[in-house]
């Protein structure tokens, strides 16, 4: 049998071993803690007597949990260093794990004992994040199919594990479709426009491969800077077609592999989410993805939707002929395409605003992005962020503690670049969550944030910081937000400490709200440096920003609705088994809520991760949903300073950590929101941040 010290996938000790783990460490201990977990509920399953919480909830959370954070590192190590290795154990054992929490959520002998915990006279006594966990198990039996029959539950642990290999395949394919990925450019005229430190990191990307010239790849941080910089129109249309046909049948037509096609896995995913929710007894998916969320309905949510919709399109429609009119007296462009849009609105935004995205962009090297951040979490929170040692899984990762009053919160890794074999995106996931162990100790949590961003380039033998833009600074402390969450937490009951069960709809509301003070002056003084003078953000640069934060919000906004919609409807009243294409359903939203239709070789779709890969099916509204949220929170701020409490309010700041971050999933979001605000949330501080509103 595995051991701790023989395999470092069961040693629970302190911090995954990563220096330790190889992909033969893996079946080994999946082995072992699913055949101890199964013991455990086989033991309590014929347990006799009275149901308490510690005789009948701590045992099985303390066996199902080490389960769920070995698997958490493999699936983590999955994300970010694939290998093919790695990939067949992963893809060998997880079948294993689907099959082994779909019997636990069918098994309805543990139903029977948490509901006879509630009848229980010992029900009243517990704290209200036991009696928070108590319900959420309780709807999670029922959506596990826990009173099925039991033909159906089979089918219905069928339909689990087919899920969840497909859904992997489906990321696999756009990862190996994004890896395969070369354009390489010969001749530097090509490349006008474009700037230095992209040329640099695509001339080392050909040297690396062995060629001569720029080689770009479709990882955000090469491809897009071509659709935003590049003078040359048939450069950004070869990259705008390669990025948006990959993983699709459109392979073929555009010299990529078809053997990545995600068709079959889009349709297969669509039946199989429509079959469950029959099983159910849900009219379709949607009904069973709201169930935990904030939102009322799937009607409640498509009428959020269509109303923002309507609000944003005339700014859309506004949006949108500035830049047609720009392009063709400007730049000579009579059509604007798909290819042209952002490269065109960046000139207009350079004309208008009298900056370029490429200028601020020199004033925001890393560190002073991560101390800037830093500074701010800690003036806000009352904690210090302090540099840490673990083993990391690859030499760019750095690890960090939060601490109060010196005393352990938290701790976090840091994986910023983008590299071969890591998934596009950025994302927080939880490596341990917060909780008091069984012996009585305190388990703080640890949170894995990961990023995309340009890694620091080499010239002439020197290394060069990596410059961020102001997205993707936006994008760090949005991370940072969903950190924050699971990391400030205060519970210590691991079912609904930290991010663990918040609403999905809700939990984007701290990394939303944290983007704000991306545009905050006070914050920028602290966290931007000249590359090479070392010069803060003028105040000049900063107000033509600030000027141009809404331009074309409501492009913007609509293209988010659009996902949003597309989401929705394929939940909820598209018919898998119907003769209209998923295509068609696309086509039909563009066609009612866009002002520009994307090309039709356009299949955005596949490689669309967040719900065909991610948690986000018949869920991506959440984003501007909790940007309702997030917005209003942030007023708050906003108004402290009107009254002369200074925009970054320790007062305010301490409450929203009281009663958004430390509560957790331990009371609804709505109530969190509203002990925080003191009334429910409105639309209006979004329409204003959007300039979108008559304010």
């Amino acid at each position: 049998m595995s051991t701790a010290s023989s395999n470092p996938l069961l040693d629970f000790s302190g911090l995954p071993r990563f220096d330790a783990i190889t992909p033969e460490h893996v079946s080994p201990a999946i082995d072992h803690l699913i055949g101890a977990a199964s013991k455990v509920v086989a033991d309590l399953e014929s347990a006799t007597g009275a149901v308490t919480w510690d005789n009948f909830v701590v045992p099985l959370e303390d066996a199902t949990e080490q389960l769920a954070r070995a698997w958490g590192i493999v699936d983590h190590l999955n994300n970010v260093v694939d290998t093919p290795a790695l990939r067949a154990v992963y893809n060998e054992n997880q079948p294993r794990l689907t099959e082994f929490w779909t019997a636990l959520s069918q098994n309805e002998a543990l139903f029977a004992k948490y509901k006879a915990l509630k009848d229980s006279p010992d029900y009243a006594s517990l704290s209200p994040a036991r009696k928070k966990i108590l319900d959420n198990e309780l709807r999670n039996f029922r959506l596990g199919g826990a009173e099925l029959p039991a033909d159906k539950k089979e089918r219905f642990a069928a339909i689990q594990e087919q899920h969840a290999a497909v859904s992997t395949r489906f990321s696999e394919n756009v990862l190996d479709a994004t890896n395969d990925y070369k354009l390489l450019v010969e001749q530097e005229a090509d490349l006008a426009g474009l700037p230095d430190d992209v040329k640099q990191a695509a001339r080392a990307a050909a040297e690396r491969d062995g060629k001569s010239g720029w080689q770009f790849s479709l990882h955000f941080p090469s491809y897009f800077p071509i659709l935003q910089f590049a003078d040359k129109r048939e450069l950004r249309e070869t990259i705008y077609r390669a990025n948006a046909t990959k993983a699709s049948e459109m392979g073929n037509v555009f010299s990529q592999l078809t053997e990545w096609d995600n068709t079959g896995n889009i349709a297969t995913l669509l039946q199989l989410r429509n079959e469950e929710a029959r099983l159910l007894d849900y009219r379709n998916f949607a009904e069973v993805s709201l169930v935990p969320k904030m939102a009322q309905s799937p009607e409640h949510v498509i009428a959020f939707l269509e109303d923002l919709a309507r609000r944003a399109r005339p700014y859309a429609e506004q949006d949108l002929a500035e830049v047609r009119t720009f392009a063709r007296e400007q730049l000579g462009i009579d059509q604007l395409q798909a290819w042209d849009l952002t490269y065109a609105s960046e000139k207009l935004r350079e004309q208008r605003y009298a900056f370029s995205a490429q200028e601020v962009k020199q004033y925001f090297p890393e560190h002073k992005v991560i101390d800037g951040l830093f500074r701010l979490v800690q003036q806000l929170f009352s904690v210090r962020i302090l540099p840490d040692t673990a083993a990391t899984w690859h030499p760019d990762v750095r690890f960090f503690r939060i601490e109060r009053e010196g005393a352990l919160v938290g701790q976090f890794y840091l994986d910023l670049y983008a590299r071969a074999g890591k998934q596009q995106g950025a994302w927080m996931n939880d490596a341990r969550g917060r909780r008091v162990q069984s012996n009585g100790a305190l388990q703080t949590p640890v949170a894995y944030l990961t990023c995309n961003f340009t890694p620091p380039a080499s010239v002439d033998g020197v290394v060069q910081p990596s410059l961020f833009t102001h997205d993707e600074v936006t994008t760090l402390f949005h991370e940072f937000g969903h950190g924050l969450h699971h990391m400030l937490t205060q519970v210590e009951e691991l079912g609904v400490s930290g991010i663990s069960g918040v609403e999905w709809d809700a939990v984007e509301l701290p990394s939303q709200f944290m983007e704000n003070f991306c545009w905050e002056w006070d914050v920028l003084q602290h966290m931007t440096g000249h590359v090479k003078t070392g010069e803060a953000l003028p105040r000049a640069l900063y107000d033509k920003m600030l000027a141009a934060k809404n331009f074309q919000s409501g492009l913007q906004t609509l293209r988010q609705v659009e996902f949003s919609l597309v989401d929705m409807h394929l939940h909820f009243d598209y018919d898998p088994s119907s003769s209209q294409s998923v295509q068609s359903l696309i086509d039909d939203v563009r066609a009612k809520f866009s002002v520009m239709t994307p090309p039709a070789f356009n299949r955005f779709q596949h490689s669309f991760g967040h719900i065909f890969a991610g948690g986000y099916a018949a869920g991506y509204y959440s984003y501007k949903w909790a940007e309702v949220l997030s917005a209003d929170a942030y007023a708050a701020f906003e108004e402290a300073l009107e009254a002369g409490g200074g925009q970054l309010s320790d007062d305010t700041g301490k409450r929203f950590q009281r009663e958004i971050l430390a509560v957790g999933g331990s009371r609804p979001a709505l109530e969190s929101f509203k002990a925080f605000r003191g009334r429910e949330p409105s639309i209006d501080a979004l329409l204003r941040h959007s300039g979108m509103s008559s304010e």
